[in-house]
């Protein structure tokens, strides 16, 4: 059987023998330029080098003194050469059609991906992890364990399959219990309108949005608390007008205030959200360039008692300052609406968003029903003390720690917030004695980014509470926060 390439030449030398003889001739040469002729030993000696480099058993001992030893062993190189140009006349060509290899990256800030050969299919692996510190100051009247404690601990797989199909999966390992945080597939129809089906944030609050390690503060702020976390649904998203114009419209499980939706629809109804952000002047190079303002809203009915239907909201702290009777159950209509905004110029930002929310509530107990409106505000401001870009997705720093004297980037940051529980939630809906009808707060951070991996927060945190005890105001909250973080 033949093989396929074209058939060895006849009439060229073997190329190993032909270097062989130009490298004696040239050898030969040289000796004959030098004042002394080279010793039968000596050539000996450069033959014992070449026979080593073929690998041929040379003769050991003592040196031959005479030329027909030395033609004996040139001719055994001359043999073992014409054995390995058969070999490799021998061995089979690479085939045409041998793929080649999937590219594996390894990279200190985008992570570990596998590429497919063609481009076609790639899988990225990411990790956020995050441990905190929590200290409660001056908590006398409710005291509160301080505590350390893994805040997240977040895997995430992602890529595309193909130029349609793109995936995200991100479990939760952080607490009592693991979750899956993100779970969704997109199918990916033009920048312009990507279909996303799964479990993905509710598109409401514009802090929400952001992901968990590039927030200025280590717990997001009040407005937050009135948003939907995480939701199942479908929705259709996309980028216009050269990425100015970005929207998201989709319907929904529908999620309470502040949490996820159950794994199914409890009550059998749907929510519908949208949203729509602008950033007329992206892209450019003044100072307008880091400025997006946008508008989101949800509505949909709910019907039922208990933490999949009705919120509690929390402090700066993380504690519990109002919540719902038991006798309380969702019944009607639940609708939100929010306004939001951010500036980043050079090493400046700010960000404010409001939010609105009202929902229908019955008491099981009476049948008393009303309409409860609440509401909550930030606005957060922040400055890179070392010179780097503000950003909404973090900060990078230029010169990352580093022995031989890198530091990192420091950046400054400040928030003032309210949230305020509709007054007609009590007593009928809520406690007087056990829950808050409003508080406020203002907390000081600092940010230290070490590298685009690592970095470590520090947070000062004070609120204050209008009812929430008995015959009084609940007791201030004074907390300090720290965190180290990992992410890629």
């Amino acid at each position: 059987m033949r093989l396929s390439g074209p058939p060895p030449s006849t009439t060229r030398a073997p190329p190993r023998r032909t270097a062989l003889a130009l490298s004696l001739a040239l050898l030969s040469s040289a000796a004959l330029a030098q004042e002394a002729a080279p010793t039968p030993g000596q050539i000996a000696e450069r033959l014992r080098i070449v026979e080593r480099s073929l690998g041929i058993a040379a003769t050991d001992g003592v040196a031959p003194t005479d030329l027909a030893e030395l033609d004996r062993r040139l001719r055994a190189v001359e043999l073992g050469l014409d054995q390995r140009d058969r070999q490799g006349a021998a061995a089979p060509p690479p085939s045409p059609e041998q793929k080649p290899a999937p590219e594996i990256t390894l990279a200190a800030d985008k992570g570990a991906s596998i590429r497919s050969a063609d481009g076609s299919v790639q899988l990225k692996l990411g990790a956020l992890v995050q441990a905190d510190n929590r200290v409660f100051i001056d908590d006398g009247e409710r005291p509160q364990n301080d505590s350390f404690l893994w805040r997240r601990i977040r895997p995430t797989l992602e890529g595309s399959w193909g130029d349609l199909v793109g995936f995200r999966i991100t479990p939760e390992f952080a607490g009592d219990s693991a979750s899956i945080v993100d779970a969704y597939v997109d199918l990916k129809f033009s920048p312009a309108a990507t279909l996303r089906v799964g479990k993905v944030k509710g598109p409401i609050a514009l802090e929400r949005l952001q992901g968990g390690g590039a927030t200025a503060f280590i717990e997001r702020g009040f407005p937050t608390e009135l948003a939907p976390n995480r939701d199942l649904g479908v929705q259709l998203q996309g980028a216009l007008a050269n990425a100015k114009l970005n929207y998201v419209v989709g319907v929904y499980n529908g999620a309470p205030d502040g949490r996820d939706s159950p794994t199914t629809n409890p009550d059998n109804d749907y929510e519908f959200a949208g949203r729509l952000f602008v950033e007329p002047w992206k892209g450019g190079d003044g100072a307008l360039s880091g400025l997006g303002f946008g508008i989101a809203a949800s509505t949909g009915d709910k019907h039922g008692a208990g933490n999949s239907f009705l919120p509690r909201y929390r402090t700066p702290g993380q504690a519990t300052f109002f919540s719902y009777l038991a006798s309380a159950a969702a019944d009607g209509e639940h609708t939100r609406w929010s306004p939001q905004a951010y500036w980043y110029a050079g090493p400046a930002g700010v960000l404010g968003e409001y939010i609105r929310s009202r929902q229908d509530i019955v008491d099981t107990a009476s049948g008393s029903r009303a309409s409860l409106d609440h509401s909550a505000w930030q606005l957060t401001g922040s400055w890179v003390l070392t010179g780097e870009k503000a950003s909404y997705r973090g900060v990078k720093p230029n010169h990352p720690f580093a022995h031989d004297g890198g530091w990192g980037a420091f950046e400054l940051v400040a928030r003032y917030g309210e949230l305020d529980v509709d007054d007609a939630a009590f007593p009928l809906f809520a406690s007087a004695t056990a829950s808050a009808s409003e508080t406020t707060a203002w907390t000081l951070g600092l940010n230290w980014y070490l590298t685009g991996n690592l970095k470590l927060v520090a947070n000062y945190a004070q609120a204050d509470f209008d009812g929430g005890a008995a015959g009084a105001d609940r007791e201030d909250e004074k907390t300090f926060f720290t965190r180290a973080q990992f992410s890629f």
